[in-house]
């Protein structure tokens, strides 16, 4: 599971897109804030006493170090982990430094999957599956030829997985699991909360998308 979630839920958002081809945008912020709250829901609650526990007085520095990696990271994605991306109206080519940047984040959020058993699995497979739809609906809209999509979107999808494989089978990574824990952590804090104040016009709240953080807060505490 931990390694098929992630995958099928990219997968799933590239088939929506090109199936349903998705017009309201209000429903996707929905889907984006609730995906936030959760996974910052997860963080908080599952994530952060993990490494805490280990009595590492260094927990803090690694959680920044995360918070900073993602922003230097966004420079060059243009906030698409959140699902915030622009571009031209006629792409002849895969953005490559977009593609490259995902693809980086992407993978690290696979690190921690493979020692939480399958809650954190569930949460990174919730985040992918609106970005997912709206990366795929954004290169559409781009006239990106369909190829290229295929290509960038599958690729995206196999990289949190290929994060938990060479976490789970390269030996010399365990000596450094909590640090890449708690880098993680900072990623996808700066992810989340990012979401969650994006995710409405002008930065408000409205009561749907006050009951969407509230359901993925829930939800995570019962996982």
């Amino acid at each position: 599971m931990n390694y098929l979630l992630p995958l099928v839920s990219v997968l799933l958002g590239y088939g929506i897109a090109l199936v349903l081809k998705p017009k309201k945008k209000s429903n996707l912020k929905l889907l984006l804030a609730f995906s936030g709250s959760f996974l910052l829901s997860l963080t908080v609650m599952h994530l952060l006493p993990d490494v805490y526990e280990t009595h590492n007085n260094a927990i803090g520095i690694f959680i920044m170090i995360g918070i900073l990696f993602q922003i230097i990271l966004e420079f060059f994605s243009k906030g698409a982990e959140h699902g915030h991306v622009h571009g031209h109206p006629n792409m002849t080519h895969i953005p490559w430094l977009l593609f490259i940047s995902l693809c980086i984040h992407a993978f690290l959020e696979g690190f921690p999957v493979g020692h939480h058993e399958d809650n954190l699995a569930i949460g990174i497979a919730i985040h992918h599956l609106p970005i997912a739809i709206i990366l795929t609906t954004f290169f559409i809209n781009s006239h990106l030829n369909q190829k290229a999509i295929f290509v960038f979107m599958t690729t995206f999808a196999i990289m949190t997985p290929l994060g938990t494989f060479v976490s789970d089978y390269v030996p010399i990574l365990s000596q450094f699991q909590t640090e890449i824990t708690a880098i993680v952590i900072g990623i996808l804090f700066h992810i989340s909360s990012t979401i969650i104040f994006e995710s409405s016009e002008g930065h408000k709240f409205n009561v749907a998308k006050v009951s969407m953080i509230v359901l993925g807060i829930v939800l995570a505490f019962f996982l």
